[in-house]
């Protein structure tokens, strides 16, 4: 089995919001990963004493420690436990209800010698590579629909329409304090023997494809066969900082955390 994975700030001055990791059982052929991207608050009060690493560390501690052991929960059982003690790690002065309470998108998969499941919330991806060279993008889709929606709209009133779609009926979903977000989650399962690689990526590696074209699914698991996660997030950081102001190619901010994690069977 081959696992690498990287994972870089969008900025130095910065703390990377991200969070990846893989657990492997010490016998046997089961393991399991997690990306989280955590989202970026706005400069104005969230009404939580912690910050996004803080959450996002906590969320992926105990996202990896429950699917590890706990094989009788789902993923879906699992992420519903872990944002709980999440939720409980908070203190009494953190306003949970707050809509910018610390938060984060999810991808999460598990494997056996029988299944690989997977999880995925809110846009961050996972890459599923079956034996025959067949890739397939695992993706929650709501918030991109909704930012195609937008482009309808004036320039100034975008982001605000977005931002009241948050974590509502008819809107997208991201992990934060309710444990009932699980049920918005995208999940599925297929047979172990016909798996052949895992690639997780935040939104921030999938730019490669998605925001700059640079090639489609199949051609960025072959960049992580052929020169790694590494490489993968340094392709993306020479496009940002070719299109540093964001003409030719549009997005929130110049440079994003960016993250990729492969498994390969």
């Amino acid at each position: 089995m081959r696992i690498e994975m990287a994972s870089e700030p969008g900025s130095p001055r910065l703390p990377n919001e991200d969070y990846a990791s893989v657990a492997l059982p010490a016998a046997g052929r089961g393991g399991a990963l997690v990306v989280l991207d955590g989202v970026t608050p706005p400069p104005t009060d969230t009404g939580c004493a912690h910050g996004v690493p803080w959450y996002v560390a906590r969320l992926g501690g105990a996202l990896l420690e429950l699917s590890g052991s706990r094989r009788d929960m789902t993923l879906a059982e699992c992420l519903s436990a872990a944002v709980s003690r999440t939720a409980e790690a908070h203190g009494p002065a953190c306003d949970l209800s707050h809509p910018r309470t610390p938060q984060a998108t999810v991808v999460l998969a598990r494997w056996d010698e029988e299944t690989v499941e997977h999880l995925v919330l809110s846009d961050s991806a996972l890459l599923v590579e079956t034996v025959d060279g067949t890739v397939t993008p695992v993706l929650d889709t709501r918030l991109d629909a909704l930012r195609h929606t937008a482009r309808t709209l004036p320039a100034a009133d975008r982001a605000a329409c977005l931002e009241s779609l948050r974590n509502t009926a008819g809107g997208f979903f991201t992990a934060a304090a309710d444990p009932a977000v699980t049920a918005r989650a995208v999940t599925g399962s297929t047979p172990r023997d016909q798996v052949r690689a895992l690639a997780a990526l935040s939104d921030g590696a999938t730019r490669w494809a998605e925001v700059f074209r640079l090639g489609d699914w199949a051609g960025l698991l072959a960049l992580l066969r052929e020169e790694g996660p590494g490489a993968l997030v340094a392709r993306v950081r020479a496009a940002e900082t070719g299109d540093r102001h964001g003409t030719a190619f549009p997005r929130g901010k110049t440079h994003d955390d960016a993250t990729a994690v492969l498994v390969e069977f």
